[in-house]
């Protein structure tokens, strides 16, 4: 029996066992919603699709699962770049369908025609123009696959209209084989004995992990690599709940607003044992001076990925879970007694410290929903000194806990990404830390999480500012503050909140922060916390652009 286009993409989903996705519709993607209208998959329509991106993204990191959006050719499809763009940063596994005006007209100029194919080709792992309706389920099936093995990322199928509505018989290939594409998972026997032997015979070891640790699910791995080894353990921001915070060998998130103790441990190390973390400038700071007296173990799935920023002395390619699982078998346990005894004293010396008075510090807030949860909750962010914040004061203890645009940064993302988390993850509490400046930017979502009834907490820390630019202002510009007041043309946000159907509280006292966070714990809705803090409270430590990690602005916390 022969199929439409459209009813291809539906047995292809199906096939893949997607049960929610994310969209818009559009002109021409009405093939595909007819079908969709008794199609046994859930779907969410967003208010913009820069949100069905975003929601895909945050699913997607919330389960490990392929996340899967939708959009109308043109606009509907080139605002869906911005969320392909943070996937593809941050080795998200994503599936985006556009549609396109049809086949005999493209190149023509036409009516919401854009070549997203071109567009996205430098924000995606790969990307499909299909021509013909007997390329689309092996499209499709090849799409799941290169979006989800090796380095994951997203892919995005560009599908005419015409396509949609041609016939064919449906046939789902059982298995992938495309040329040249061929991620390497097991790692090297020779690497993994050469990286045992520089781990058994180092004084100062340290391990630095990435995001890959949660991708591969290598968090068991790393945990016991640290623990049998009295390993150090520091983290990425992405790297976040791989290994848990609270743990005496945890050192927490280095870079530009990691921990000190982190940044110096680093830097005095012998040897680093870099597991699915791509030396990102935020972590590195000044190359050149960069852990100048350490050997480097590198151990990522992406081979362009090593040696690119940092040269290192032992490379190995493969999945970090697979790696680890043999290299633990080939170390020998090496004396990092008096190591330890050195990171004890900088964690004396250097802990994470804001002012505790009677004033609402945006650091309290991110430790009260820490205590409130206790732990046990999903985190997502926007972009800034929220994102800091909550990276340094919630002390993140389980894989796929932190939701955060790293690489591209992109304010806007928190707030829809949650969207997403709380769709994969029901039973778990969602919040997203949000600034006043980043929430305004998707802020029409209320719309797709009343309509869903997902009970998402948003705490926004509105200090009247864009934060992080003011503090470099602050910092490097002589406070000179240029366009990052928003005082005065704030919305309200209980109002706001409010006229979508959702909770909104606004809370102005450090005595109301607790109360307000168990009180929206217990309310089955979205709820807006409008946070009231401090307005030129700043992120510390920080290291200045250009300069060595361990070169950190303390602040005046006295």
């Amino acid at each position: 029996m022969k199929l439409t286009g459209a009813q291809i993409f539906i047995e292809c989903l199906k096939k893949e066992k997607v049960e929610i996705m994310f969209g818009y519709p559009g002109g021409v993607v009405l093939p595909i919603f007819d079908k969709l209208y008794d199609a046994p998959i859930r779907f969410i329509l967003t208010r913009h699709e820069q949100g069905a991106a975003h929601a895909a993204d945050g699913y997607a990191r919330a389960t490990g699962k392929v996340g899967v959006c939708l959009a109308t050719s043109g606009p509907g499809a080139t605002n869906l770049v911005t969320g392909l763009a943070t996937a593809y940063m941050d080795s998200v596994p994503i599936v985006a369908f556009t549609g396109q005006v049809k086949t005999f007209l493209i190149g023509n100029d036409a009516f919401q025609e854009a070549d997203i194919t071109g567009i996205t080709r430098p924000i995606t792992k790969h990307n499909y123009l299909v021509e013909d309706v007997r390329d689309l389920a092996r499209t499709i099936k090849e799409a799941f696959h290169i979006a989800s093995t090796g380095r994951p990322g997203p892919v995005l199928i560009d599908l005419p209209v015409d396509v949609q509505q041609q016939e064919t018989e449906f046939r789902y290939p059982e298995k992938v084989e495309i040329r040249g594409y061929n991620p390497t998972y097991e790692g090297h026997v020779g690497q993994i004995k050469r990286a045992a032997k520089a781990i058994s015979e180092s004084k100062r070891p340290i391990l630095y992990v990435g995001g890959g640790v949660i991708i591969s699910g290598a968090s068991s791995e790393v945990i016991e690599l640290a623990t049998k080894n009295s390993i150090p353990v520091t983290m990425t921001l992405l790297g976040l709940g791989s290994f848990p915070m609270t743990h005496e060998l945890s050192l927490g998130m280095l870079g530009m607003h990691g921990t000190a103790y982190a940044n110096h441990a680093i830097m005095e190390s012998d040897l680093i044992i870099a597991v699915g973390a791509r030396f990102d400038d935020r972590v590195t700071g000044k190359v050149d001076a960069f852990a100048p007296h350490a050997k480097i173990i590198h151990i990522d799935i992406d081979p362009a990925s090593v040696s690119k920023t940092v040269d290192v002395d032992i490379p190995i390619v493969g999945d970090a879970k697979k790696v680890l699982k043999n290299l633990i078998e080939y170390v020998k346990k090496p004396d990092t007694s008096a190591w330890l005894k050195q990171i004890a004293e900088w964690k004396k010396l250097y802990p994470l410290k804001y002012k505790n008075d009677s004033k609402l510090r945006p650091q309290y807030v991110v430790e009260q929903i820490w205590e409130a949860t206790k732990g046990d909750a999903i985190i997502c962010t926007e972009v800034g000194q929220n994102q800091m914040w909550a990276a340094q004061f919630y002390k993140f203890t389980k894989p796929r806990t932190i939701i955060s645009s790293g690489g591209l940064g992109t304010m806007g993302y928190g707030f829809p990404a949650a969207i997403g988390a709380q769709l994969g993850r029901p039973g778990t509490p969602v919040f997203d830390i949000a600034g006043d400046g980043s929430i305004q930017m998707n802020i029409q979502e209320l719309a797709t999480a009343v309509t869903n009834k997902l009970p998402v907490k948003v705490a926004i820390l509105n200090n009247c500012y864009l934060g992080m630019v003011r503090q470099w202002q602050e910092l490097f510009y002589k406070r000179r503050y240029s366009q990052v007041c928003m005082e005065g043309a704030q919305p309200d946000f209980v109002k706001l909140a409010e006229s979508y159907g959702a909770v909104g509280m606004r809370i102005t006292k450090k005595e109301e922060v607790r109360p307000a966070i168990d009180k929206a714990l217990s309310i089955n809705n979205i709820v807006f916390m409008d946070f009231h803090v401090e307005k030129e409270e700043n992120v510390f430590p920080m290291v200045p652009a250009g300069e060595a990690i361990n070169k950190m602005l303390e602040g005046d916390l006295a």
